[in-house]
């Protein structure tokens, strides 16, 4: 299907967007926790995660090939792992073979904070890309189910030069928000604006992704904060404290989507993940313009 190679091709050439300098959003009334916070992570090892893997080419990923993902292998030990760094335990993601990393509660209405820092290794296809990766919330499904390789889901996307970026990865799944046009990103040119046009995006559709609203990570080597609001279908994503994106409508076939698994992605470049944890919310903060 012509949408289909569409978003095929512009996944597949994704590159940093070059941002226009712009006063940054500011986060108000932020919620306090209304009950205990839960870690995802127990600095031991990944008993509470389950992973899967994509193909054993990555470079296949879009291309519906007529082989079988890897799925669940001892594979995956060396792809996702515990490891110390910066003398911490941390969850180490090579990238090196996509796939996922999937925590095996059911959350909604939370409030998720994690770090993540980037490490040296950059792997095919996207070795001479931006290095990419992905928080993805309200996971659901079968594993796999999204180009043999990730489960339904939203993605807060984690991509230098478009960290905080939604995209709906399935195409059962879409999202609202307000954004502008921005010519200087790649298709499908659209960005986030607290005051813009109410816009759609849907997996597998020519909208498959809206911009963060700025680019507010850190130079590369420092760890990075993320912030993850999500009340119902709603959900704020806050990249160092800065608020970047505003999603709504959050749907799955149509229907409200408002809870679902957390789901780490390997795609292309390796990760450091730590501090993963969730405390549960009652309201949403507050998106303020300058």
């Amino acid at each position: 299907m012509l949408k289909t190679l569409a978003l095929t091709l512009a996944l597949a050439v994704a590159a940093p967007a070059v941002a226009a300098p712009r006063a940054p959003l500011a986060l108000a009334e932020v919620p306090k926790a209304a009950g205990s916070a839960i870690s995802l992570f127990n600095g031991k090892d990944l008993r509470n995660w389950d992973a899967w893997l994509g193909y054993a080419d990555p470079a296949l990923t879009y291309k519906r090939p007529p082989v079988a993902p890897l799925g669940v292998t001892p594979l995956s030990a060396e792809v996702f792992k515990v490891v110390v760094e910066d003398g911490r335990p941390a969850i180490y993601v090579s990238g090196k073979t996509w796939g996922s990393l999937v925590h095996k509660g059911d959350f909604q209405n939370y409030h998720l904070r994690l770090q993540y820092k980037w490490g040296a290794g950059r792997w095919p296809p996207r070795a001479n890309q931006a290095p990419n990766n992905g928080l993805l919330y309200h996971s659901h499904g079968a594993p796999g189910a999204v180009w043999g390789t990730w489960s339904q889901s939203v993605e807060f996307e984690i991509m230098i030069g478009s960290i905080g970026m939604v995209v709906p990865v399935g195409e059962a799944i879409s999202v609202t928000t307000n954004a502008v046009d921005d010519p200087a990103l790649i298709s499908p040119k659209l960005r986030f604006a607290p005051n813009g046009r109410t816009q759609i995006a849907k997996g597998g559709t020519a909208n498959w992704n809206v911009e963060a609203y700025s680019d507010a990570e850190k130079p590369a080597g420092q760890w990075n904060t993320l912030d993850l609001y999500v009340l119902g279908d709603r959900a704020i994503h806050v990249v160092n404290g800065v608020p970047v994106m505003e999603v709504r409508d959050l749907k799955a076939d149509g229907q409200p989507l408002t809870h679902g698994a957390i789901q780490l992605q390997s795609e292309g470049a390796e990760t450091f993940f730590r501090d993963i944890v969730l405390e549960p919310i009652t309201s949403l903060p507050k998106v303020a313009a300058p």
